[in-house]
């Protein structure tokens, strides 16, 4: 298990790093005691993978889990919380005041955490989000949170697939995100839970304005590091895949001081820089490598390339050979 401590408390778990005699305490400790503030039992030998955080009135979990019960100690203090589970691979039941609810892939569901009755995570393992949020600082953006308990949530599209996305962006970036950040991502966070369960009208024109719009911009960012190193992506072919319009793409770009051209520029130099750095690519020709970035023009390549890094691909090649 890794830690790193402070506002934004994290912890990286894996069973492996944990001699088996612990793992149960560790696995109770940090992600039952952190996000869902209850306590667990395995239904099998424990083998988990998960990255957990702790936020100023959030929890985050996300990773890969085997099979375990969910439920309330006397020995822990009472939450209200709100849990949010929501099955990516696999699935779970949900018990909750006498009523029961699968969570399978595709789904997500929200119950309270001072009511949690049992968890089980099916045979085959699981890999899910869950996130716990104070009711205290959700319940002005939505209202009446029993609306929206043990109702299925489709994960496939909208608010919650924004939110999924967004959460798992978040945890890849780690802790190189600074604390300040973090408190604005929680606040983004928030918004797009809230539009999900049935924001307030208030709520919700906010949501819209930041929480939402810094999600599709991150989620759009992510999706153009993946496969913005060829040159035939297009912005109409951004739109498509985020069911968006171009122009409002564009818009989410100008925002920022900055255009999607621009950044679709720069990871394609960024593409180029790592291949030029890396010993592996020592073989190909700059103009090879230039042509996989999604560069057709090399005198443009060359000089956009100067431009952003104030050397030539020839120098970042050279001084990578001698590092």
């Amino acid at each position: 298990m890794t830690a790193t401590m402070g506002p934004t408390a994290s912890f990286r778990l894996i069973t492996d790093m944990v001699p088996e005699r612990d793992r149960i305490e560790v696995m109770r400790e940090v992600y039952g005691r952190t996000v869902l503030k209850v306590d667990l039992d395995p239904l099998g030998p424990t083998q988990v993978d998960m990255k957990v955080r702790a936020l100023p009135g959030l929890g985050i979990a996300t990773g890969t889990s085997s099979e375990f019960r969910v439920h309330h100690s006397t020995s822990l203090i009472e939450s209200d919380d709100l849990i949010l589970l929501a099955a990516l691979d696999g699935a779970s039941v949900m018990k909750h005041r006498g009523r029961e609810e699968a969570v399978g892939n595709g789904q997500a569901l929200m119950m309270s955490g001072e009511e949690v009755g049992l968890n089980v995570i099916q045979p085959g393992g699981f890999r899910f989000v869950n996130m716990s949020f104070s009711l205290r600082e959700l319940s002005p953006l939505i209202g009446d949170p029993a609306r929206a308990l043990m109702q299925p949530l489709a994960t496939g599209s909208g608010p919650m697939r924004l939110l999924l996305d967004y959460v798992q962006s978040l945890q890849d970036s780690g802790d190189a995100l600074t604390p300040e950040t973090w408190r604005l991502a929680t606040a983004h966070m928030f918004d797009l839970v809230a539009l999900a369960m049935g924001a307030t009208r208030e709520a919700a024109e906010i949501a819209r304005g930041r929480g939402v719009r810094v999600a599709r911009l991150r989620a759009i960012k992510a999706d153009i590091a993946t496969h913005g190193g060829h040159g035939g992506l297009s912005a109409e072919d951004i739109a498509r895949r985020h069911r968006l319009s171009a122009r409002y793409i564009r818009k989410l770009f100008e925002g920022e001081g900055t255009s999607l051209s621009d950044f679709m520029l720069g990871q394609r130099l960024l593409r180029a820089h790592r291949m030029l750095s890396d010993p592996r690519h020592s073989g190909r020709s700059i103009t090879a490598i230039a042509f996989e970035a999604g560069f057709n023009d090399l005198s443009y390549f060359n000089r956009a390339f100067r431009r952003r890094y104030d050397a030539t691909p020839s120098d970042v090649r050279a001084g990578a050979s001698k590092s």
